[in-house]
């Protein structure tokens, strides 16, 4: 089976970035890694990429005059690449109509909340603040809203009492790095389908039943 020709934009540590390299090695991974790009020059996750032996490559926004004359630099060298499918991790640039027209459907990305709740930044230390119970983690396919589009697949994290926005980030991270390589690996295998804007995975199975927080059995 041909592999699906996957980059990884990152902005920052690229640790979400290193779940999906783990997921590609796998000898029969149906997604492969042909490479991975940065916005910002020295990002931590460009020497991660390496030491993978990936190939990596810098594009800085603020070398462009506007966000169309960057994204049409961006869309040139991933297909200069090879590239089929994008995967945002932690990429921290808003895209315009225009990229994620062109690739729609084919460009996805995981943000640290239970989507549609807490889109944007200090997803944490606002669901803390807020006294919620559960938060959790969403991997979507992109859409020109911030933090939008057709969800995949959700984790969602019981708020502990004593919780700071670092101890719970850490729980929602875990499962982060357990939905992205879950949503690339069903893609590529062409498991998904989109369905008036909402997202069928052919063979996926709902958990069996609920969790409430607190726990009501004892």
């Amino acid at each position: 089976m041909e592999r699906l020709k996957t980059a990884i934009l990152i902005s920052g540590r690229g640790t979400n970035m290193q779940a999906l390299i783990e997921e590609c090695a796998a000898p029969d991974a149906p997604a492969e890694i042909v490479f991975v790009l940065s916005n910002v020059p020295g990002a931590p996750g460009l020497e991660r990429a390496k030491d993978a032996g990936l190939t990596t490559g810098v594009l800085d926004h603020r070398e462009f005059g506007d966000r169309e004359s960057f994204e049409d630099a961006l869309s040139a060298t991933l297909e200069g690449h090879g590239v089929e499918f994008i995967c945002l991790a932690g990429f921290m640039r808003l895209l315009t109509n225009r990229f994620v027209d062109h690739w729609r459907d084919r460009l996805i990305n995981i943000h640290p909340s239970l989507l549609p709740a807490y889109p944007g930044l200090d997803t944490h230390e606002r669901a803390i603040a807020d006294g919620i119970k559960f938060v959790g983690c969403t991997v979507h396919f992109v859409r020109v809203e911030m933090d939008a589009g057709p969800i995949i697949i959700q984790s969602a994290v019981p708020v502990l009492p004593d919780d700071t926005p670092e101890t719970l980030a850490a729980r929602v991270l875990a499962e982060e790095h357990k939905c992205f390589p879950f949503a690339l690996r069903q893609a590529a295998m062409g498991n998904i389908r989109i369905v008036n804007e909402k997202v069928i995975v052919d063979g996926a199975e709902p958990p069996p039943g609920a969790v409430a927080n607190p726990d009501t059995r004892h």
